[in-house]
């Protein structure tokens, strides 16, 4: 397959380009005209077989399509797929790895929202992708990117509102993010962010929403919403110190355990030691974390209660809350 490759790789006339941009381009432009034609001949090799009455082959080629733009990673390349024509009822060839309607990769079409969401304007779009994918970047108008915005916030609005009542967490981890966006003449906007883990160990994203600070009112809004769309109570959830999140826990599920997140922990007590002694006390800090049992960390908070209890109290009760 290999050999097959390289012959109709080499075989293909005119001169590479010779920046490395163009030769890149180039490179994935021949690469994928030769992974067409090996799709279509596999097709047909499958179905050499099926025959009509007179001995004619059902599955043949059928030429090429007309040319067309497919923007990729590399750049923006002029694409013409092999055809195929299957006889037969019902059957149909459609290829994988260009279908008929594909003009974009799901990897340029990942970037477009990324750049999107760090302040690019629809408008902007026609200027910045070209730089990134060629001047010849095609679909990619304000007017594809707004429709492209259509779909997201309906993607988003039906996630927002998806039934849980099928899904168990174990665990659920929560933390506020706080952005530099204002509304209007409210203090900057926080994401109130919960990842949740199923029984299997998958990680999941459960709910963004904005909220005021970290107050409680907010974080039980976002709580109350996911009990209404059936969410069940975690048997653990875990955060840092924001009395607001564990207030709301308690009143809208005070069946669920309370853990402390040992990411901020670590930076509380540490912002309470000199610097010279942050490196030693984030190593214990570590062991405890990492303590096989209940005993074994116990043992490393007495000892780290012995090393820095009598000078940086502040530090060893935080250490042991």
């Amino acid at each position: 397959m290999l050999k097959v490759v390289e012959e109709r790789f080499r075989s293909e006339e005119g001169e590479l380009p010779g920046d490395l941009d163009g030769l890149a381009r180039e490179g994935a432009r021949r690469m994928l005209a030769v992974a067409l034609e090996l799709e279509v001949e596999s097709y047909l090799a499958k179905h050499s077989d099926a025959r009509d009455e007179r001995g004619h082959a059902l599955v043949v080629r059928n030429g090429k399509a007309r040319p067309r733009k497919v923007t990729v990673g590399s750049g923006t390349m002029e694409v013409e797929a092999p055809r195929v024509h299957d006889r037969r009822s019902g059957r149909k060839f459609t290829s994988r790895i260009l279908p008929p309607w594909m003009r974009r990769s799901p990897k340029v079409n990942e970037v477009i929202p990324l750049l999107y969401l760090r302040g690019l304007s629809t408008g902007d779009f026609r200027e910045a992708l070209p730089v990134l994918l060629g001047e010849a970047a095609s679909g990619l108008s304000p007017a594809n990117i707004s429709r492209q915005i259509g779909v997201w916030e309906a993607e988003i609005a039906a996630w927002r509102t998806r039934d849980l009542s099928e899904v168990d967490y174990v665990y659920v981890w929560a933390d506020g993010v706080h952005v530099n966006v204002r509304l209007g003449e409210q203090d900057r906007l926080c994401l109130l962010v919960m990842i949740g883990a199923r029984p299997d160990g998958t990680k999941e994203l459960i709910a963004v929403e904005d909220g005021y600070r970290e107050s409680t009112e907010s974080w039980a809004h976002v709580l109350r919403e996911l009990r209404r769309r059936g969410m069940r109570a975690p048997v653990l959830a875990v955060g840092d110190g924001a009395l607001g999140f564990w207030a709301a826990v308690r009143d809208v599920w005070p069946e669920t355990r309370e853990q402390r997140d040992w990411v901020h922990r670590m930076a509380n007590v540490l912002d309470k030691l000199p610097k010279r002694l942050q490196g030693p006390a984030k190593t214990a800090l570590r062991e405890i974390m990492n303590a096989p049992t209940r005993e074994d960390a116990e043992k490393g908070i007495d000892r780290f209660e012995a090393d820095y209890g009598a000078k940086y109290p502040k530090a060893v009760n935080l250490a042991a809350s």
